[in-house]
């Protein structure tokens, strides 16, 4: 599974940017249309000094703060979405991957498809050939863990197309890779860190190294987008191995982005994309179930993330989904960035004598007047079952 992404000219003048965003209002940008309805903005978020354990101090929501800035001002979305521009998609053969091929398909780009999954990847390209007119499609086999196949890749797509518009770097897996074990030997544990490690972390790590020299010196603008998850910001215990892959990648796109910032000219930007709880094969897709109602599908979840990328140039793209709200997302985040700020102990929304001060700090920044008790994801979603709302 492999990724690319490609550079830009500097930013467009102040009158091309409001131009741009009046456009975003109204959600048309020729040649494409984006299909999802701009979000609903969310409260300014408190500053760090507002964070607190208790109640009291986490009731505070009408605190204001200074409006939020962009890392990246976005060109106009039709520099880089547009007929016959250039998408590489890794971990494509399903999931949010087949999602955005579809998405960059129908915007009439033309896109190569990247996965280890020979059989799957084959009918991916079978089926994004059919959409109505997408430019030329390719798939590539490739283990993104391994470099030599992400330079051939590299190679491969510059060789056709000269250079790339979105990378979108999404190759992952996950295995069961706890901090330690007791009934498993070391060699068997770290075999699941290794495998973990190298396709989540490493694979993004390989696909942005091996093209973001070259898209940062192209023509024309372009993107690299990194999945992340929200378990590599708030480390919900368990399974700690992805925790920790998903933590670097988090890391990686900030440098990333920064240093993409400051390479003149300019023109490519990073963003970490985050999904909330969609329906994929690794939340249980790939066995035939049918989709939980508290989940996302693959193409809401590229809708919100292509909006607010596209659309409003947002770095951090943070999904909410049918069960949990951005707000819920937010303030979990606070509370993990309390633990280092009030010197908590490490992961205190799972330690019996915090359960109950976030569970209460949840309740106040939500507005709910008291402790909920609501049941939160499915059981079969957490790593390890916690009573209360919030995972």
């Amino acid at each position: 599974m492999t990724s690319i992404s490609t550079l830009s000219p500097p930013p467009p003048p102040a009158a091309r940017a409001r131009a741009a965003a009046a456009a975003a209002t109204q959600h048309h940008h020729p040649p494409f249309q984006f299909r999802l309805t701009k979000p609903p903005k969310v409260k300014p978020s408190p500053t760090p000094h507002q964070i607190s354990s208790s109640s009291s101090s986490s009731s505070s929501s009408s605190s204001s703060s200074p409006p939020r800035s962009k890392s990246f001002i976005m060109p106009n979305p039709e520099s880089i979405i547009h007929p016959k521009a250039v998408a590489v998609i890794t971990g494509a053969a399903s999931g949010i991957g087949l999602a955005c091929a579809h998405f960059y398909a129908k915007a009439g780009m033309s896109v190569v498809l990247v996965d280890i999954n020979e059989t799957a990847l084959k009918s991916a390209e079978q089926n994004i050939k059919q959409v109505p007119g997408v430019g030329e499609v390719f798939s590539m086999v490739v283990d993104v863990s391994i470099v030599e196949q992400v330079e051939g890749l590299r190679e491969k797509v510059l060789d056709v197309f000269g250079e790339v518009h979105v990378l979108q770097n999404n190759a992952g897996l996950g295995r069961p890779t706890p901090a330690f074990s007791l009934d498993r030997s070391l060699a068997d544990l770290q075999k699941d860190w290794d495998t973990v490690l190298n396709t989540n972390f490493r694979g993004i790590l390989n696909v942005a190294q091996a093209f973001a020299p070259h898209m940062a010196r192209q023509e024309n603008d372009s993107v690299i987008i990194n999945t992340g998850s929200k378990q590599g910001i708030t480390c919900p215990p368990g399974n700690a191995g992805y925790n920790v892959s998903k933590a670097a990648v988090k890391t990686f796109t900030e440098q990333l982005a920064h240093e993409l910032r400051n390479t003149a000219p300019g023109n490519c930007s990073a963003h970490l994309f985050v999904p909330g709880w969609v329906h994929t094969g690794l939340t249980g897709a790939a066995k035939g179930g049918s989709k939980p109602s508290g989940a996302w599908t693959p193409e809401q979840t590229v809708d919100y993330m292509t909006h607010k990328i596209f659309e409003e140039g947002d770095f951090y793209v943070i999904c909410p989904d049918n069960e949990t709200s951005s707000a819920m997302d937010q303030a979990r985040i606070m509370w993990s960035l309390g633990d280092i700020i009030e010197n908590r102990p490490a992961l205190s929304r799972w330690h019996p004598e915090f359960s109950a001060n976030f569970e209460d700090f949840m309740a106040a920044r939500l507005g709910l007047g008291g402790r909920s008790r609501s049941r939160g994801r499915a059981v079969d979603r957490v790593s390890t079952p916690q009573p209360g709302l919030f995972e």
